[in-house]
């Protein structure tokens, strides 16, 4: 990469050194942006024109080789050679008398060709104080076209002018070369009164000069009405229009959306017996294609095919952009086929919209044959070709594809813009891939660009989703440093990583950071809040939160709803979930998996099994979702057998898509309803899938001194599901010979709460001291760290059964992992009994009270 870099700034460095010419090719503002692509596209261009070098001073640049006459080039070639200051009269002096007007209107052709105004506007004015080589009109003109090009309409005013002061008369031509040099800046009113003054001095206007009003006036944004005017003047004076004012007027058609003056300004052409050509369908293909009118457009591609005059490919990228807009791929391939047989050769934007097109149909293998396909034809893929596959594999899940994508663009050299970064942080964010996150943001670094904030968001999602809470500050803080403004979704980003934690107090400190910078909260943060509130066992302020967020008009949606029942189950308040689930059933078609899940866990803890079991019931007759069906399977063991454990493989890895956000949530909502409903086998077993596929990447960790088990954004079933896990892991450990560490670890909290009390309250905490204190008395929290529930080596061996044998069959694990029968019969629990819950509930957790919800106020 640093390689790339440096051959990169090589490349720019001949032309972006300061040189009196430099400004000549590129506006002021370009210079700062050393990698824009239009200049990057320029400087290509110039890499390649080795008889174009624009540098003053430099002998090198010589004209071709019989373009024009000897004594004409050798003018030329010396004039591309003066220097700065250099004498204009003496490089003349041996060409005095030699030259006619029309060989020096080569010269300034010349130069126009290079944009060189400065050195065409030098000889000009040696010309003008010059007997032998005075300028005419035709020079005139030429001049004050070739400024009016580099948009200097002041000096070329200053020129027009001055045709009357060196007597020099002024016709339709010169008249024709000032409207047009106004004309092609956007000021068409100048150009219409130029015009007017034209025709008060009994000066005739030609088909060239109302060919270049109307067309200044189409791209100045004049009224159609006015435009026709200007149409019907031109005809009333006998001037006929040609096919160029009939494609100005079809080119404003097109920009306009203007469908049917479009096909009366055809039939108007056609009726006057002017032939259209191939831009003339091009600008019909387009106006029909910006309407929807697809069967119209494929009508004119047909003609054109027809008539001999084969499609542009743009004719036909328009047509496919429209069936891709839709929807409709059947006919989009029709198109392409349609265009291959023509003989029209795909290019880099065809490709670009068909890809498009398969990626949000979640046809990833057609995309992925496409690609190849491109590449074997020999059509380049640019910038916006690797941004729309980084973009489909993005949101498709595919996120170390995006990675090998960037890698390849690398390798092929085509140059990343910030939509590349922004598209490839952006799906290493959702995946948690902070070390390829990491690499991106030193790359764009060495390549000297500052990351947007939508990239800095992306680098804290993907440090977040890694449970990095440091790492993801520091890049708030450095994005600050760096002058990369925080966006609402920065903070959100940054809210809900800290959220997964439990980590409140964090939370609370960006609310107010928030603040401070005049950031307004949107339901996003309100729904980060109340998780993290919820996953901090502050169940009172995550009510209050959630009546906050109504106060200030904020709707909540699925998320937030899901979030606010999530509360109630925690807090154990059935009745309160009950009415929270049927909230949710009324708002949207289908509540979700999660949502079924946490009803089932608050069902098993309360010993409501019969309602457990219809809710499992409506899981698997359920018609609308089939996630719904297999999860409900799942819990119930119909996939028990690997054979159809495949299916439950399949839903996971389509929601593996949506990224680690959402699959903490799922994982974790599904861990608690199978550890409620005493399926702690099939628990073990998703942990193991969610494991495989990333999303609690910091849960096991293992050296001489420490074995431990981070849980901290787990929920209870999920946390007590790992914890079985480990403890037997450990057992295993010590059955085969090994030697146990020095100390075992369940991390429970992290951050600012480490080594506070309040660590004891979270829900994780308790129910992981719950569970190891049922096993051994020898795991406590210790003094330096209430994050921590620690157990020495020395105290490790005795919580093990001896176990003289390592058959599978004969041993006894220390945690039975193992799926107990649902019950079919229910025992309801009265409200009054709930509230005598203990804390050797299942989770270790005491249910909360309605009463004391609302203690607050709420």
């Amino acid at each position: 990469m640093t390689k790339i870099a440096l051959s990169y700034h090589h490349s720019l460095y001949p032309i972006l050194t300061p040189s009196p010419t430099t400004h000549l090719l590129f506006p002021p503002h370009f210079l700062h942006h050393r990698r824009h692509p239009i200049l990057r596209r320029s400087l290509s261009v110039l890499s390649k024109a080795k008889n174009k070098e624009l540098i003053l001073g430099n002998p090198s640049v010589t004209v071709e080789k019989g373009k024009y006459s000897y004594d004409v080039e050798t003018l030329i070639n010396k004039l591309s050679s003066l220097p700065p200051r250099g004498s204009i009269a003496r490089c003349l002096d041996s060409f005095k008398n030699k030259l006619s007007l029309s060989d020096f209107s080569h010269i300034f052709k010349e130069f126009a060709l290079r944009s060189d105004w400065q050195r065409s506007l030098r000889l000009f004015k040696y010309m003008q104080r010059q007997i032998w080589c005075k300028p005419n009109e035709h020079i005139y003109s030429i001049i004050i076209g070739i400024l009016g090009r580099e948009g200097l309409l002041d000096k070329s005013a200053e020129i027009f002018d001055e045709m009357v002061t060196h007597s020099v008369s002024r016709t339709v031509l010169s008249y024709t070369a000032i409207i047009n040099a106004y004309g092609r800046n956007g000021q068409y009113d100048t150009a219409l009164e130029l015009l007017d003054k034209m025709k008060k001095q009994r000066i005739l206007p030609n088909i060239l000069t109302y060919n270049t009003v109307i067309n200044s006036c189409a791209r100045g944004g004049y009224s159609w009405e006015g435009l026709l005017s200007l149409f019907g003047e031109m005809r009333h004076e006998g001037i006929q229009p040609d096919l160029v004012t009939y494609n100005t007027l079809l080119s404003a058609c097109s920009s306009r959306g203007l469908g049917d003056e479009a096909e009366m300004v055809f039939r108007t052409m056609n009726e006057s017996g002017v032939l259209p050509d191939i831009t003339t369908y091009s600008y019909l293909v387009e106006t029909f294609g910006k309407l929807g009118k697809l069967e119209k457009v494929s009508e004119l591609l047909e003609e054109m095919e027809a008539g001999g005059n084969l499609p542009e490919i743009m004719s036909y990228n328009v047509l496919l952009e429209a069936y891709a807009h839709s929807g409709k791929i059947k006919e989009a391939r029709g198109v392409f086929k349609q265009m291959q047989a023509a003989g029209c050769t795909p290019n880099a934007g065809t490709y670009s919209i068909l890809l498009d097109l398969f990626g949000k149909s979640g046809r990833y293998d057609e995309v992925r044959e496409l690609f190849l396909e491109m590449k074997v034809s020999n059509t380049e893929p640019d910038a916006d070709t690797y941004n729309i596959l980084i973009d489909v594999f993005g949101e498709g899940g595919y996120f170390k594809e995006v990675v090998t994508l960037f890698h390849d663009m690398v390798e092929e050299n085509v140059e990343p813009n910030m939509e590349t970064y922004e598209g490839l942080i952006y799906a290493c964010g959702k995946g948690g891939l902070h070390e390829d996150a990491k690499r991106i943001l030193l790359h764009m670094n060495e390549k000297g660009l500052v990351p947007s904030s939508k990239a800095y968001t992306g680098v804290i999602e993907a440090f977040g989703q890694a449970a990095l809470y440091e790492e993801a500050l520091v890049a708030f803080n450095t994005m600050n440093e760096l002058g990369s403004r925080p966006t609402v979704e920065t903070f959100n980003s940054l809210i809900h990583t800290f959220a997964k934690g439990g980590l409140y107090k964090e939370n609370e400190a960006i609310l107010s950071r928030m603040g401070d910078l005049g950031v307004p909260q949107n339901r996003d943060t309100f729904n980060g809040v109340i998780e993290g509130y919820r996953m901090g066992g502050q169940f009172e302020e995550a009510i209050k939160a959630y009546v906050d967020m109504e106060k200030v008009r904020c709707d909540p949606d699925e998320y937030t709803l899901e979030a606010v029942l999530s509360v109630y189950c925690f807090a154990g308040l059935v009745d309160e979930s009950e009415e929270q689930f049927r909230e949710i059933k009324e708002l949207v078609i289908q509540p979700s998996v999660m949502c079924y899940c946490m009803m089932l866990a608050v069902y098993a803890k309360t010993d409501r099994w019969d309602k457990a079991n219809e809710l499992l019931n409506e899981m698997h007759t359920n018609r609308i979702s089939n996630i719904h069906q297999v999860i409900g399977q799942m819990i119930k063991g119909d996939f028990d057998d690997d054979n159809n454990w495949q299916m439950v493989e399949y839903v996971f890895d389509k929601l593996n898509s949506e990224g680690c956000g959402l699959g903490i949530r799922f994982y974790n909502t599904i861990l608690e309803a199978l550890w409620c409903l005493g399926q702690k086998e099939r628990a073990a077993r998703v942990l193991n899938e969610a494991t495989k596929r990333g999303i609690y990447p910091e849960l096991y960790r293992k050296n001489k001194l420490i074995l431990s088990v981070d849980v901290h954004r787990m929920w209870p079933g999920a946390a007590c599901t790992a914890i079985s896990v480990w403890l037997n892991n450990m057992q295993e450990m010590l059955i085969n010979g090994e030697d146990l560490p020095q100390l075992a670890t369940v991390v429970v909290v992290r951050g600012q709460m480490e080594r506070s009390s309040i660590t004891r309250d979270f829900p994780v905490a308790k129910a992981a001291y719950s569970l190891l204190k049922d096993i051994s008395s020898s795991f406590c929290f210790p003094g330096w760290n209430k994050g921590r529930i620690i157990c020495q080596k020395s105290q490790l061996k005795r919580i093990f059964p001896k176990t003289e044998t390592s058959s599978e069959d004969s041993r006894v694990n220390i945690v039975s992992l193992c799926n107990t029968p649902l019950p079919i019969s229910a025992t309801r629990t009265s409200t009054s009994n709930l509230k005598q819950h203990s804390s050797s509930d299942t989770n270790g957790i005491r249910p909360i009270t309605n009463t004391e919800l609302m203690a607050s106020g709420v």
